[in-house]
């Protein structure tokens, strides 16, 4: 099937009306199948209420003696961005000062705007660059701000829409990249050329500092300026592709300079050094560095021709590098064992770098860390959660001399769990691997095979997936008597680049018989049946369980794919897709070969079986193209197979462009998975 023969090629016009009337009339079945109930308004309203509840941790972001949050509750939909100070935070009420209301800013211009975040002039200027998005796209405005008068800068920077950024060089002058119309964009959508920008220049007329290729499939380009004193320096990040990246460094002429590294290596400077994390083996300098490992170098040295590097981290056979975390004098490391958190503190000294564990963290579950000011402090966020204990948001200190982190705030629970414990479990795979996985199931739960059961996974781009608390999931699932398993299938990083690198492109199928062999291994511990069986899954995904509902329909009785990729003919077409060829192939070569053998769309029988299936999608999701989800589903339907969609007008890749929506949409499939399973 190409353009010429596929008969639903015209739901790919994303705004056309005749795609749209289609997607209401999709959207009005499956309101009338799954909505029209008490039961599913009071489950909507539940989520809703956990969503917006003000018991929610706010999280914060540092800037001089400020603190950050962005916030969104029932009375502030889009949210409010807002400051107070750290004493104020540690009191049960802290009074915060709100510098802009998105729902009042909607109001006053008759826009949509969902926040993308704000970049400040650091250290201690006003200003900043406040980005939003219509309706939650990836595409988005830069507009200046003054936080001092609460108001848009007149005349100040601005730059349309666009799938690019702004970023501050001094008072007067930003980075800018964005799409200034023809040859401006490359083949994935995003800005191809960094400017500099000077106040008063027109956009067009700024200083072209650096061009990628027209024929680029990556995520885009990202100057920025290091501001950590004693450090000042320019450097850009160019991706190559969804993982290759280039990193520049600006000579003192102010041009971009290519620092000699590995493509694939994860690359980041901090004050005088350069970090490298391998991808892939590499030998230099007669020493062979094994992939999975943390290099780090002397920037100054290693520009002029040295190879002395040292390795911080080296992987095991259970373990893996998942986060790198610079502070102002340390390196802080967080490694997965076996899929569980462990935190290293690394300090360079006359002999090396000591290390040390990060005292006073809980010892199960996932711990995730982030700077609170890497140019000025060696202060740390450490946020703290597993499947069944409500996350709490600490105040940590890399320092020796700081013995125990401080619990700032704690979410309250937001369902019961009490009735419920986790395991970890290993299912073999088709070719021996073995493939962890976490279960979340009632106690004393007997093997009848009985039991509802969500499978949730991803198994792609080297993401991890951890333990974290999941409110919705835990009301709307848990609470009710479900079982809930993640599955850490390959390609995700749960071990490393060596288990993302097994399921790459002609590979793929690995990713989907990890995943059926969990399902396989829950069935014959008893803990449920294929009738009782679901699987849910987003974005690459939605590609996992589109691929579960057409090669495996025996092992399940209910699917959910939510923003999923599907046509894997067109995907390198359609707005991103093409910066994702590194990780499944480029269907317009010979690649098609092995890319027809996963592609959902193409795998379609209309004369097989299939268990009831429910697609979510977003109309502005300009990331994966929701012609995807809308095509499945008219194949499905003309099949006269039982499926139901629905598309969320707004809602960007996430799916939901505020807490009401997130909540309309999770109950969906919630009530969904009930009718099937329970």
């Amino acid at each position: 099937m190409d353009e010429a023969t596929d008969p639903y090629l015209w739901l790919e016009e994303i705004e056309g009306e005749e795609a749209l009337d289609w997607v209401r009339a999709r959207n009005a079945e499956a309101e009338a199948e799954l909505a029209e109930t008490p039961e599913f308004a009071r489950l909507e309203d539940d989520l809703a209420a956990i969503y917006d509840s003000n018991e929610k941790i706010p999280y914060l972001t540092r800037r001089g003696d400020w603190y950050y949050n962005f916030w969104r509750d029932g009375e502030h939909p889009r949210g409010i961005w807002r400051r107070t100070t750290l004493d104020e935070y540690r009191s049960g009420d802290p009074a915060w000062d709100v510098l802009l209301d998105v729902d009042e800013l909607n109001r006053a211009e008759g826009e949509n705007w969902v926040w993308h975040g704000a970049d400040f002039l650091r250290p201690e200027h006003p200003r900043c660059l406040v980005a939003l998005s219509r309706g939650g796209s990836d595409a988005d405005v830069t507009r200046e701000f003054d936080v001092e008068t609460r108001t848009f800068v007149e005349g100040g920077f601005e730059r349309p829409e666009a799938k690019g950024h702004l970023s501050w060089i001094d008072a007067d002058t930003v980075y800018l990249v964005t799409d200034l119309g023809e040859g401006s964009t490359n083949r994935a959508g995003y800005a191809r050329i960094a400017r500099r920008w000077r106040r008063g220049v027109p956009m067009a007329a700024a200083d072209v500092v650096f061009e990628g290729p027209e024929d680029n499939a990556g995520y885009g380009i990202y100057p920025y300026r290091d501001r950590t004193p004693g450090f000042e320096r320019d450097l850009l990040l160019h991706f190559l592709d969804s993982r290759d990246t280039a990193l520049y460094l600006a000579d003192a002429d102010g041009v971009f300079q290519r620092i000699d590294a590995p493509d694939s290596a994860g690359k980041n400077v901090h004050l005088e050094w350069l970090l490298l994390e391998l991808r892939e083996p590499w030998e230099v300098g007669g020493v062979a560095y094994a992939a999975g490992s943390l290099l780090v170098a002397r920037l100054d040295d290693y520009l002029a021709g040295s190879r002395d590097l040292t390795v911080l981290f080296a992987p095991t056979d259970t373990s893996a590098l998942s986060g790198v975390t610079p502070t102002r004098h340390h390196i802080v490391l967080t490694v997965l064992d076996d899929v569980k958190s462990v935190i290293t503190v690394l300090t360079p000294g006359d002999d090396g770098w000591e290390r040390r564990p990060l005292a006073g963290l809980p010892e199960l579950g996932t711990v995730d860390v982030a700077a609170v000011d890497d140019e000025t402090s060696d202060q740390l966020w450490a946020i703290a959660t597993d499947f069944l204990t409500p996350t709490t948001l600490l105040l940590a200190d890399a320092s020796p001399e700081v013995a125990a982190p401080e619990a700032l705030k704690a979410e309250p629970a937001f369902f019961d769990a009490a009735s419920h414990v986790t395991e970890q479990h290993f299912a073999t795979s088709d070719d021996g691997t073995r493939v962890p996985y976490f279960l979340v199931r009632p106690r004393g739960q007997e093997p009848t095979g009985a039991h509802p059961t969500l499978l949730y996974g991803y198994g792609g781009f080297e993401i991890s997936l951890t333990p974290a608390y999941a409110p919705g999931v835990g009301r709307g699932w848990l609470e009710r008597g479900g079982t809930y398993v993640v599955a850490n299938i390959r390609g995700g990083g749960e071990y490393g680049p060596r288990w993302h690198q097994a399921a790459l492109r002609e590979n793929r199928h690995r990713a989907y018989e990890d995943f059926a062999a969990v399902a396989r291994d829950l069935i014959a511990r008893g803990i449920t049946s294929p009738e009782r069986l679901a699987v849910r899954g987003g974005s690459n995904g939605g590609l996992l369980t589109g691929n579960m509902l057409t090669q495996y329909p025996e092992l399940f009785g209910a699917v959910v794919i939510q923003v999923p990729l599907l046509d894997m003919q067109r995907y390198s077409h359609l707005l991103a897709g093409a910066s994702w060829m590194a990780e499944y192939g480029d269907p317009d070569t010979d690649d098609w070969s092995f890319i027809q053998t996963f592609s959902p769309y193409h795998l379609f029988d209309p004369s097989k079986d299939y268990p009831p299936t429910l697609l979510l999608t977003s109309t502005r999701d300009d990331r994966v193209h929701p012609g995807h989800a809308r095509k499945m589903m008219a194949k499905l339907r003309d099949a006269d197979k039982p499926a139901w969609y629905y598309e969320n007008i707004e809602g960007g890749h996430g799916g939901a462009a505020d807490n009401r929506q997130r909540a309309h949409m999770d109950a969906l499939y919630l009530e969904f998975l009930w009718r099937h399973l329970g």
